[in-house]
């Protein structure tokens, strides 16, 4: 049985499954990480399975319909977005008309939170799946290809974990338990080398051309903003054992031979300190030389960061957020500004470069707390930073915040971007307009990055390491058409 898995064409380089899902202004453009997952998990169940990511080949509707005309699939799958929701649904619309016998899933943080809402968009959407879908896609396979069309939605409704139409109704089954054992699922690594060209990808904090992997699914830490934890893999961390994740390095460093970086994506990779330390040991223990990044929390100690190091950790994107104590409560960081202070000041002198996030709008913001975050950016002076307004989604706790107490401004998933597809602030705060906190983030970012001091490290830095250097340009190439006009 054929089987289409589908990163929808959407807005040019439209990055889906980043947690903010949109265009960048620094060209950072994501890996479709988790439908690749799915993919490997089909494959290795003995189905032939296309993976098509038109976003990154700037392929439009016309070009997904020729190569699937050609394959002919039984079951197509489309990853999903909260902005190009109705983009999305569309291209399903149309896939169906063209392959009236197969059916059509939609997959992604959005559908998960949003199922009957979405099914209730077309008639032609065919299933929904919750959360994690690997192996919820694998039994629908099965299921397609071992019933007749007459008893098929009998056999829909034993799979768990999804929502599907019959006759007008929409049936939703019981929630499937998170995926165990995670070394059971294939490298994501090998499938990105079957079906996609890694030079198409590229992160503006870390060096290219790069990879992107997990070392676990879940975080158990409570922000109100995440998406991924609250819609799509949980709040219970699960782990791929040490040696399957370090087996994975020894895969990509064979196969991937101009390889710069490989990217961690776990929500926090570092979260259990006695784990990573492991994780770091075996690296060393195997004389594996591969430079590596990471997701992190600003609360890893020294000795941590220093092993890190050795073991090849080039990079942390840490989630600093604001530079307000008591906006970190009302937010759930579970991380005070001390013990950031601190981290910085550590990972500093581990030589382990920091890219910051920092957020505006956050519950209880005000201009003098937003400054206070700027503040705390320079003070801090993490090697790149972002500042964005807060963007929230259906399924998480911030969207319920700003949608009960009337600061969501917008009722269409399309205006989560602006025209050019760039992240659109879609909350009002009663002491910040969405265009107090635009104005803002463009102020901050012009303020951070235009400091002489900062400009003068940045060319240090690309004079000392050649590699950093070119990382370095061809982000700002992008990113800085985007300063100088706001």
């Amino acid at each position: 049985m054929n089987i289409l898995i589908l990163n929808p064409p959407f807005k040019g380089k439209f990055s889906r499954e980043q947690r903010s899902p949109a265009i960048t202004k620094s060209g950072t453009f994501y890996y479709p990480m988790w439908i690749a997952y799915a993919t490997g998990i089909l494959e290795q169940n003995g189905y032939n399975v296309k993976l098509i990511d038109a976003p990154a080949n700037l392929l439009g509707i016309n070009d997904v319909l020729k190569i699937a005309q050609s394959f002919k699939p039984s079951l197509i799958v489309l990853d999903t977005s909260t902005p190009s929701i109705y983009n999305d649904v569309k291209i399903g619309d149309t896939l169906k008309e063209t392959f009236p016998d197969s059916i059509i899933v939609l997959v992604g943080p959005h559908v998960s939170a949003t199922a009957e809402e979405t099914l209730k968009l077309s008639t032609k959407i065919d299933i929904i799946c919750h959360g994690e879908y690997d192996y919820t896609l694998k039994d629908i396979a099965d299921a397609i290809q071992n019933n007749t069309h007459k008893k098929l939605y009998e056999a829909f409704n034993e799979i768990a974990g999804i929502s599907f139409q019959k006759n007008g109704n929409i049936i939703h089954t019981p929630h499937r338990p998170f995926i165990e054992d995670l070394d059971k699922l294939p490298f994501v690594s090998s499938v990105y080398k079957k079906h996609l060209d890694y030079t198409q990808y590229f992160y503006a904090h870390s060096q290219y051309p790069i990879v992107t992997i997990i070392g676990g699914r879940g975080c158990p830490h409570r922000c109100v903003y995440c998406v991924y934890p609250q819609t799509f893999s949980g709040r219970i961390l699960r782990y791929r054992s040490i040696k399957n994740i370090v087996d994975e390095l020894e895969y990509i460093v064979k196969e991937f031979k101009n390889l710069k970086e490989v990217m961690f994506e776990d929500d926090t990779l570092t979260v259990n300190r006695v784990r990573c330390r492991e994780f770091c040991k075996e690296i060393l223990s195997r004389n594996l030389k591969i430079v590596w990044s990471c997701n992190s929390r600003a609360d890893v100690d020294y000795d941590t960061l220093k092993l890190m190091k050795l073991a090849g950790c080039r990079l942390m994107c840490v989630g600093f957020e604001s530079g307000n104590e008591q906006i970190l409560k009302n937010m759930k960081k579970g991380v005070k500004l001390e013990k950031m202070f601190d981290f910085m000041q550590s990972a500093r002198k581990a030589k382990i470069l920091v890219h910051g996030c920092f957020m505006i709008g956050n519950p209880g913001d005000s201009r003098l707390t937003i400054q206070n975050t700027l503040n705390f950016a320079k003070k801090l002076n993490p090697d790149t930073a972002q500042f964005f307004p807060i963007m929230v989604y259906p399924g998480t706790e911030a969207y319920e915040w700003v949608k009960n107490s009337g600061y969501l401004r917008v009722s269409n998933y399309s205006d989560w971007l602006t025209d050019e597809g760039l992240h659109n602030c879609v909350v009002d705060l009663p002491n910040l307009s969405h265009q107090d906190m635009v104005k803002f983030c463009n102020y901050a970012r012009k303020n951070f990055y235009l400091r002489s001091s900062y400009i003068t490290t940045k060319l240090l830095q690309s004079i000392k390491n050649p590699t950093e250097g070119k990382r370095i340009f061809k982000s700002f190439k992008t990113f800085i058409r985007h300063l100088i006009r706001t």
